[in-house]
Order: C-alpha cells, then sequence, then structure tokens
C-alpha cells in the first residue's frame, strides 16, 4: 500500500469510500456481509482510511460503517464523516447532528471532519451566525472530538478560494473533485494547483467520475489495452492521480469486492504514468466531454417534488445521445408516467443542490423531446450491422 501525509498522520493513499455501498436485491438495503468483507480485505491490504457521510444511502452508511469497524482497535484506522450544511433545515442543528453521527458511527471521536459540499448555493449557510457551524466545530476540535477539520467542495474556484480565506488556519485538509476528465472541465487544475500553494493537502473524490472512467468506450478501452493488457479502466484513472504528490488520500466508493481487488491491485506500489500515457489520457477525455457530467451522488433526489430518479435519467440520456437505441426508449417506456423525464415540472430544486451545475430540467425537456422523437432506427441498423460484421471478423 502506499502511504502519504496528511495533516500530520500516515494515511493509506487509497481510502475507502461509503457512498456506493453494496446493495441487497431490493436495491435499497446495504448488503452489510459484503461490505464487512470489503472492510476487512481492505485493512488486511493496509487501507487505514474510512470515509462517510450524513446522508449516505439515505442515512444507513454511518451505521454500516460503524458496525464494520467494530472489530478493529479504533487507534487502528482513521474515520472521516461529514456536516450535511449543505442540506441545511431546522433539523440539522450542528450538535445534534455531531451526537448522532457519533452514536451512529459507535466511536467516540472522528478524526477527519469534514463540512459537506461546500458550494456557491451553500456556502451563505455555512456562514451564517444563526447556525453557528464553524464556532462549534471548531470547539469540537479544541474538545479532542474532532482531530482534523476540513471541507468538501464542488463549488468554482473561486468560491473555494473565498471560504478557504474564511476558515483560515482552522482548515487542515480540503475534498476535490479531480480526474483526468475534469481537470480540465471542472477545473480541477486550478483547484489542485490552488490548493498545493496554500500548503493544504488534498483529498480527491470522484476519481473514475462516478463510474464513468471505469467503463470507457471501447475504442479507449481498446488502446489502454494495447499499452497494458489486463488492466481495468479505473486503474487507469487512479494510476493518473497517483502522480499528484499534493493528494493525500484517494477516494473509491467501492460496489463489490471485485473492485475492492482491483483497486488494492492498484495501489499496491506506485506505478508512474508515461507521457505518452498521459497524453491518451487527455485524447481520451476530449472524446468523452460531450456527456452530461452527472456522478450520480444523488443529492437531486431529496428535494424533487416527483420523485424523479435524476441519475439514472441523466444516465439513459447520456446512452441515448451517444447511441440511440432501443433498449432506452423500453426502458423508459416501462416506467411509471410520473417517473419518467417528461414529468419533471421545471422546479429547479435539483439544479441548485447539483455539485456538478446541471440544468436538470433542461435535460429532462431535451431527453422527453428526444424520446417523443423515437429511436434513428437507419443508425441503429447501421450499427448493427457494424456489430455483426465485426463478430464475424473475431474482433
Amino acid at each position: 500500500m502506499i502511504y502519504r501525509t496528511m495533516a500530520g498522520e500516515k494515511v493509506s493513499l487509497l481510502g475507502f469510500g461509503a457512498m456506493r455501498l453494496p446493495l441487497l436485491e431490493d436495491s435499497k438495503t446495504i448488503d452489510e456481509a459484503q461490505t464487512q468483507k470489503m472492510v476487512d480485505l481492505a485493512i488486511e491490504n493496509g487501507v487505514n482510511y474510512f470515509d462517510t457521510a450524513y446522508p449516505y444511502h439515505g442515512g444507513q452508511s454511518e451505521f454500516v460503517m460503524g458496525r464494520a469497524l467494530k472489530k478493529y482497535p479504533r487507534e487502528s484506522f482513521y474515520l472521516a464523516t461529514k456536516y450535511p450544511g449543505h442540506q441545511i433545515s431546522s433539523s440539522y442543528d450542528p450538535a445534534e447532528v455531531f451526537e448522532h453521527q457519533l452514536k451512529k458511527c459507535g466511536v467516540d471521536y472522528f478524526d477527519f471532519y469534514l463540512l459537506h459540499n461546500v458550494n456557491e448555493s451553500s456556502e451563505p449557510t455555512y456562514k451564517d451566525a444563526r447556525w453557528g457551524i464553524m464556532d462549534y466545530f471548531k470547539e469540537q476540535k479544541r474538545n479532542g472530538r474532532i482531530r482534523h477539520l476540513g471541507l468538501s467542495s464542488h463549488g468554482q474556484p473561486e468560491m473555494l478560494e473565498e471560504f478557504l480565506d474564511y476558515m483560515g488556519d482552522d482548515v487542515e485538509f480540503c475534498q476535490i473533485q479531480m480526474n483526468y476528465l475534469d481537470w480540465t472541465l471542472q477545473d480541477a487544475k486550478k483547484k489542485y494547483e490552488m490548493l498545493t500553494a496554500r500548503n493544504i493537502p488534498v483529498i480527491v473524490m470522484e476519481p473514475v467520475r462516478g463510474g464513468k472512467l471505469a467503463k470507457l468506450p471501447e475504442d479507449a478501452h481498446a488502446k489502454l489495452q494495447q499499452l497494458k493488457a489486463g488492466a481495468s479502466d479505473a486503474s487507469w484513472g487512479y494510476r493518473w492521480i497517483q502522480q499528484y504528490e499534493n493528494v493525500r488520500v484517494v477516494l473509491s466508493g467501492w460496489s463489490n469486492l471485485a473492485q475492492t481487488e482491483d483497486n488494492l491491485r492498484t495501489f499496491a506500489e506506485y506505478q508512474p504514468l508515461s507521457e505518452a500515457e498521459n497524453a491518451l489520457l487527455f485524447d481520451i477525455a476530449e472524446q468523452i466531454k460531450d456527456a452530461v457530467p452527472c456522478t450520480s451522488c444523488r443529492y437531486c433526489c431529496d428535494g424533487c417534488p416527483m420523485g424523479l430518479n435524476i441519475p439514472e435519467l441523466i444516465g439513459k440520456y447520456n446512452d441515448f445521445r451517444m447511441a440511440a437505441s432501443i433498449n432506452v426508449s423500453m426502458f423508459i417506456d416501462q416506467l411509471p408516467e410520473d417517473k419518467k423525464p417528461s414529468a419533471c415540472i421545471g422546479c429547479g430544486m435539483c439544479e441548485r443542490v447539483c455539485p456538478q451545475s446541471i440544468h436538470i430540467p433542461e435535460v429532462m425537456q431535451k431527453f422527453s423531446e428526444m424520446l417523443a422523437k423515437g429511436p434513428n432506427w437507419a443508425e441503429i441498423s447501421k450499427q448493427r450491422e457494424a456489430e455483426a460484421k465485426a463478430m464475424r471478423e473475431g474482433k
């Protein structure tokens, strides 16, 4: 395992993210048995950083991670969680949330504690004197119940810099979205360089863009296989991040044992990329930038008055745009009318909390219009002929 130092602690470069834990057949309940196996395997191979948050998995992630880590000595791992100021309401009093989190995780303190999703819309809340958020968590740090305080942010560089100034010396680390696609698309390069200049350690979230960079288009996958046969697409994304020294932890949202094993292989030792490999990854990024940049964080779902599964619909929209498919049409057709993209009422609740600043109502409208026109059968027929020819030729 590769290790780096963050806030004076020796942390594994690979961190265990608990936002996308494995689920049972109902697609809602966390599979605790498989999660335990994943945690055990991670610890056995040197992972010591575990990251969760108050709203993950409908509030169940902290419970599950607390139970999974309970068998290990408290001092043997670092536990991080987050305060949901981006979802502030009267029920999210900092003291109530924090005390609840300690109970949920079954611990007396958190090693790393984050102000969650500081962005353009949540920044005023975090600064609002009515809530006393910073004062409360600074007090918990003085009391030893928080060892290190930081933040996560999907905001623009200018907002992030302003908030870092507001936190001053109290910020010990910052978690940002960083991968070879968002290096330019989401200004990750500017954020990384700004944090590095300030000597603030970086934690990376969405290193494979919610899975998008873990399953690349076939032509991109084939090019990478020529360079390193058998290597997963995800491993290339992780290796790209490894070369940035101020990145201290890379969070992977593991969903099954196979992903766990693959990630552990990638972080067993440092595998620097060549200039040619870096160039190829940036070329691949340019090819796929046309898609709507959803990471399936599901922040948009909580406030949707129609209860739409927005990340799933955006995923289908991206699929339909890249290659109009009858499979997408059939999937949408089987949905109840009030769960189709056409059910979006354009209220904008989703757009206001989206970390990627996606104009979601506009996407839903475009998707509805595309579906109304139906698949491009000529294009589909052409694709199927090409696939059949490739199969005959053994490609």
